[in-house]
């Protein structure tokens, strides 16, 4: 029998809003619900004027986190009882403060090297912005949890960028296109999982055609650990509480 959430998920959204949008459809897709009162309580606050994260990292644009500190007090305000943003890099900023939040959050990197690790012990490649390849977020999480994460290089991140730019300007089938290329040129160096660490990378291989037990989606990982939490009404290793593991 399925049981009732009785928790309310508070989502911090439009970052991009397409990636967002899948957020909520995952949502909706993977819940074991049968009818509609069986599905989550879910407040989002789709805030696409969040300034540009990659920008902010690069030093070139205006830094994201007040609005994202405001936003998750906004959701919790309005009675969320666990938080999720389906950004990853939106995490650089939001773990500065996360000790700060009453509210529990989902955290996207946890939850997505749980599930690289499910599938591959032996690591996977890293595909992200390029703000957060050069952060150290994923990075700084695999070492503690002892999993190897794979860097894509100077090149190719140039063109995992550029898929990321092309799904937020609506090509996602030119983005597809571009992320099959370098899919081929990674899985021909080293058959790893491709980790999307990026949320709008999931919507491109999505469309690329690749076969699907060679990723490792973010979007897709969140979701399930949101959903855990929701419907188990428990806790998680995925909650970020307080401080960073």
């Amino acid at each position: 029998m399925v049981a009732y959430p009785r928790k309310v998920l508070g989502v911090l959204g439009g970052m991009g809003p397409a990636a967002s949008a899948e957020f909520m459809r995952l949502l909706a897709a993977r819940a074991p619900a049968r009818r509609d009162q069986e599905h989550p309580v879910v407040y989002l606050l789709s805030d696409a004027r969040v300034p540009d994260r990659s920008a902010a990292l690069a030093g070139t644009g205006p830094d994201p986190e007040a609005r994202l500190k405001t936003g998750m007090q906004t959701l919790a305000a309005w009675g969320a009882d666990i938080l999720a943003c389906p950004c990853n890099t939106a995490h650089v900023f939001i773990d500065r403060f996360a000790d700060t939040l009453c509210t529990p959050l989902v955290h996207i990197v946890q939850a997505t090297l749980a599930a690289a690790r499910e599938k591959n012990h032996g690591g996977a490649w890293l595909l992200a912005t390029t703000g957060v390849e050069s952060s150290g977020l994923y990075a700084d999480y695999a070492r503690r949890a002892g999993y190897a994460l794979h860097t894509v290089g100077e090149e190719r991140q140039k063109q995992v960028q550029h898929c990321v730019e092309l799904v937020k300007a609506g090509d996602t089938t030119g983005a597809a296109a571009l992320l099959r290329s370098v899919a081929g040129s990674l899985l021909r160096e080293k058959e790893l999982p491709l980790l999307t660490a990026c949320t709008e990378l999931p919507l491109a291989y999505d469309a690329s055609g690749l076969p699907q037990e060679n990723a490792v989606s973010s979007l897709t990982a969140l979701a399930d650990a949101c959903l855990k939490i929701l419907y188990e009404d428990r806790d998680s290793s995925v909650l970020h509480r307080l401080k960073p593991l």
